[in-house]
């Protein structure tokens, strides 16, 4: 026995260094913060990564439909150029052959004059000569100055008739911008729902905190009574041991519970966007206070509500337009546009050099005409049968969340029955308590009867918190299904 009392009373002593070491470093982690509900909400609403990184995206869904719109509007652009040649360009040879002679232009720019063998005399050498001369002057004047080529260019651009591609575009990208709107609504709800639950489960471990202290207090009064009445020799010494070893018991649950208060207080501010060594006081009024939200609100409204829906649809519009897209690829293409060039050289009286040139206007359509094509066609029934997948895929989980709000609906009635249950049982196990110590005390009842009673006690009062909390968790879950989170 003696052995025994020193091996309990060395793992009181080592509880209690740790219940030490826990207070201090729970005093020395961060500041104690008092926050209720909504300010813990709005905390890791405007706190988190994700919010922003959901509004970067929602913008940017937000500028392609932008662009998709003014993808319809005539488009302008304006375009030049600049070319260095080595050289300029000749029209024509720089000899040519006569029926009495040849006429070369040499390197150096001069002409010269050859007679044809026998032709001699026919005529003078000066008369060949002006011949040479005149085609020098020819080829002279069909030669093209191309060394430095400037091309300017405005244009303007309309489509006209594309198939139906621009409008079904359009709405695709107005599609990916509503799916970029509901995710983001999606994810603040996922985020208060994930604050919610850690709120509630911080308030739910403070209380069962509470409730191991009072156990343990409970205990540490019996051990001292029934050390007296060993004294007294009323008692046994397997009676102490029976009530130490209980009491070792619930130092043991106290230190869980304010392992398990921190690892809560920590989850909480991370939810929250916090330093996790915040210490929480949190307001816990309302955790008692549980209601249906199904006032004025119709389950088939609060399905066709849903993001899960919703996304779905706006899904479902896309993969649509889609299949009137790879339609477009068979329907004629009509794009007309205009234009003014304006080129040095320029021909607009014979081919200059000059700056002073007006330049010309051009306008046109374009129409084409697809004849056959195979693989536009194949696409266009994929397309199509790719969009009735989602149509079948949207009306299959429409009938799955209104499963899931009416389960949540029968849920939270159960908890809040569960919660009408666990207060009568605590309630009954607190009075039989108090019945029991006065037994005790009169000697009526053994030892062994009162621990009972206090342990049934703890474990209502448990079960209480339990079901308060899942209660709040459930009613917080129904909310989030019919959208009045």
């Amino acid at each position: 026995m003696t052995t025994i009392m020193k091996e309990e009373r060395k793992r009181r002593i080592l509880l209690t260094l740790m219940l030490v070491i826990c207070h201090i470093s729970l005093a020395t982690a961060g500041d104690t913060i008092q926050y209720t509900l909504q300010q813990c909400r709005d905390l890791a609403l405007t706190k988190g990564a994700s919010s922003k990184s959901q509004e970067e995206s929602r913008l940017a869904a937000e500028y392609n439909r932008k662009a998709a719109l003014a993808a319809m509007f005539p488009r302008i652009t304006a375009n030049a150029s600049y070319m260095w040649n080595s050289r300029k360009a000749h029209l024509l040879a720089n000899s040519t052959e006569f029926s009495i002679g040849t006429a070369t232009v040499n390197p150096d720019g001069t002409a010269t004059w050859t007679w044809k063998s026998g032709a001699e005399g026919t005529i003078s050498d000066a008369a060949g000569q002006l011949i040479a001369d005149g085609y020098q002057a020819v080829y002279d004047k069909l030669t093209l100055d191309l060394t430095q080529i400037f091309v300017a260019h405005v244009g303007v651009t309309q489509p006209i008739y594309v198939g139906g591609r621009l409008a079904q575009m359009y709405k695709i990208a107005k599609a990916t911008e509503n799916i970029a709107v509901i995710e983001s609504e999606a994810k603040q709800k996922d985020v208060i729902y994930s604050v919610d639950e850690a709120y509630w489960r911080v308030v739910s471990v403070a209380k069962k905190k509470e409730l191991a202290e009072q156990y343990y207090r409970l205990l540490c009064k019996l051990e001292n009574d029934v050390q007296e009445a060993l004294k007294e020799g009323l008692v046994t010494q397997a009676d102490l041991l029976k009530v130490t070893t209980k009491r070792g018991e619930a130092e043991v649950k106290r230190l869980q519970a304010e392992n398990g208060l921190t690892l809560s207080n920590m989850a909480l501010a991370q939810v929250c966007g916090l330093p996790l060594s915040t210490a929480f006081v949190l307001d816990e009024s309302g955790l008692s206070e549980t209601t249906l939200p199904s006032d004025s609100v119709n389950t088939e409204t609060a399905v066709s509500n849903r993001s899960e829906l919703q996304l779905l649809q706006e899904a479902e519009k896309i993969a649509r337009s889609n299949a009137k897209l790879a339609a477009a690829g068979l329907q004629p293409n009509i794009v007309a546009s205009a234009g003014y060039i304006y080129t040095n050289p320029n021909a607009e009286n014979g081919i200059s050099n000059r700056w002073d040139g007006k330049g010309f206007f051009s306008a046109g359509v374009v129409v084409n005409v697809p004849i056959v094509h195979a693989d536009d066609i194949l696409r266009y029934k994929a397309a199509k049968h790719a969009a009735n997948a989602v149509a079948l895929k949207t009306e299959e989980t429409r009938e799955l969340l209104t499963l899931q709000t009416t389960q949540a609906n029968q849920k939270l009635t159960e908890a809040q029955q569960k919660i009408a249950l666990a207060r009568l049982t605590q309630a009954n196990a607190a009075e039989v308590l108090r019945m029991a110590q006065e037994s005790y005390e009169a000697g009526m009842i053994t030892l062994s009867e009162l621990m009972q009673a206090q342990t049934a006690w703890l474990a209502a009062a448990s079960d209480l918190v339990d079901a308060e909390t899942e209660a709040k968790t459930t009613e917080t879950q129904l909310r989030k299904y019919l959208g009045k989170l």
